[in-house]
C-alpha cells in the first residue's frame, strides 16, 4: 500500500487510499477482515508495506492489527519498484504460512486455506482479460504460467491481488533472485515472476475463485464498490445507522450508513449513501455517495459522487469528487 492512489485524487492527497473509508469502515480494516475470514486460522502479524505517510497513518495500521490479535509492523517502499519489491520489504515476515494482498481489493469468497494447499491465487472470471494479468491453467487444474494483460487468449481468470504461500521463505528465495539478478520490466521487479519462479520448480499454486471482486481504485469504481459493501453489510445484519444520528423530517433509503452524531434535515438520503461521523446535511437529495466525516452539504443533489472530510457543498452539483478541506458552490 505503497503507492500515491494517483488515481483517486484529491481524496488521497491528504490520506493514503487504503484508508479512506467505504460503508464507514476503512478499505484496508474490510481487507483484513476478508483475509482473515479466508484463512479460517489466528494470524499472528500483519505487516504493513507503505510509504512515508507519518507515523499517525502507521499507528492506525497498527491499531487494525490489533483488532484481529495480531501484531502490527510497518515496513517502508519508498521507491516505486514493483510489487516484487514491495513484498521484500516485508522480507522479515516471509516465513511459513503468508497471505499477501494489495490493499486497493476487496472481495468476497467462499473458500478457505487447507493445511495442504502449497499456493493459492485468487482470481476472478472477467469479459475482457486483456486488461488483466490472467492465469494459465493445465489439464489438472493447477497454474502453470502467469501473462500480463495477454492480447491473445489466454484465460478469463484475472488476478485479482491476493497470494497465498505455504513457505514465505521459498517466495523470499525467489524474490532474492529477482533482485541480486536484476530481473526488472518496465522498471520495476513483479510479483508474478517469483511466482512462475515457485511454479517452475513444483509448488502447486492453484486457483481460488471469488464471487465479488470490489476495485477501490478510482473515484468511480470506489463508489460502486461503496454499493456493494453496504448490500453485504446490510445482508449480514450489520448495524448501519448510528443511534446518534439525528434525523428531522428526512428519509433514508436503505442501505445506507449514517456516522456517528450525523445531522440529516429536510432530505432523502439513498440508496447507497456513506456518511462520515459529524456531518450536516439539509435540504438536500444524495444517493449512491460517499461523503466523508464533518462535512457540510445544503440545497444540494449529489448522485455518484465522493465527497472528501471537512468539505463544504452548497447547491447542485451532481456527479462530483470533492477533497478534504474543499469548497463546492454550485
Amino acid at each position: 500500500m505503497a503507492g500515491r492512489g494517483s488515481r483517486l485524487r484529491p481524496h488521497t492527497l491528504t490520506v493514503p487510499k487504503p484508508l479512506i473509508p467505504v460503508g464507514g469502515i476503512p478499505i484496508v480494516h474490510r481487507l483484513v477482515e476478508d483475509i482473515a475470514k479466508v484463512c479460517g486460522k489466528n494470524i499472528q502479524t500483519i505487516g504493513f508495506v507503505t510509504g512515508d505517510f507519518g507515523k499517525e497513518v502507521e499507528q492506525e495500521l497498527c491499531s487494525i492489527a490489533e483488532k484481529f490479535g495480531a501484531k502490527g509492523k510497518i515496513f517502508h517502499q519508498l521507491e516505486p519498484l514493483g510489487t516484487g519489491h514491495a513484498v521484500h520489504c516485508a522480507a522479515e515476515l516471509l516465513e511459513g504460512p503468508v497471505v499477501v494482498a494489495f490493499a486497493d481489493t476487496l472481495f468476497r469468497a467462499d473458500f478457505s486455506i487447507s493445511s495442504q494447499d502449497e499456493g493459492i491465487l485468487w482470481v476472478k472470471k472477467i469479459p475482457n482479460p486483456e486488461q488483466f494479468g490472467v492465469i494459465k491453467l493445465n489439464s489438472e487444474g493447477s497454474i502453470v504460467d502467469y501473462v500480463e494483460k495477454p492480447q491473445t487468449f489466454v484465460s478469463d481468470l484475472a488476478m485479482i491481488g491476493i497470494y497465498y504461500v505455504q513457505r514465505g521463505e521459498d517466495l523470499l528465495r525467489e524474490l532474492n533472485y529477482l533482485m541480486d539478478h536484476n530481473v526488472i520490466k518496465s522498471g520495476e521487479y513483479q510479483l508474478p515472476d517469483a511466482l512462475r519462479r515457485l511454479t517452475e520448480k513444483g509448488v502447486i499454486f492453484k486457483p481460488g475463485e471469488v464471487t465479488e471482486w470490489m476495485d477501490c481504485g478510482n473515484k468511480t469504481v470506489t463508489v460502486e464498490t461503496n454499493a456493494r459493501v453496504l448490500d453485504f453489510d446490510a445482508m449480514d445484519q450489520k448495524l448501519l445507522v448510528s443511534n446518534s444520528a439525528i434525523q428531522t423530517n428526512s428519509v433514508i433509503i436503505p442501505p445506507c450508513f449514517i456516522g456517528e452524531n450525523v445531522q440529516i434535515t429536510n432530505a432523502v438520503i439513498g440508496p447507497f449513501v456513506s456518511i462520515g461521523k459529524g456531518t450536516k446535511i439539509e435540504n438536500s437529495c444524495i444517493s449512491n455517495s460517499l461523503i466523508q466525516q464533518d462535512c457540510h452539504i445544503t440545497h444540494a443533489v449529489l448522485q455518484g459522487s465522493m465527497i472528501g472530510s471537512k468539505a463544504l457543498v452548497q447547491g447542485k452539483a451532481l456527479d462530483v469528487s470533492l477533497g478534504d478541506y474543499c469548497e463546492y458552490h454550485g
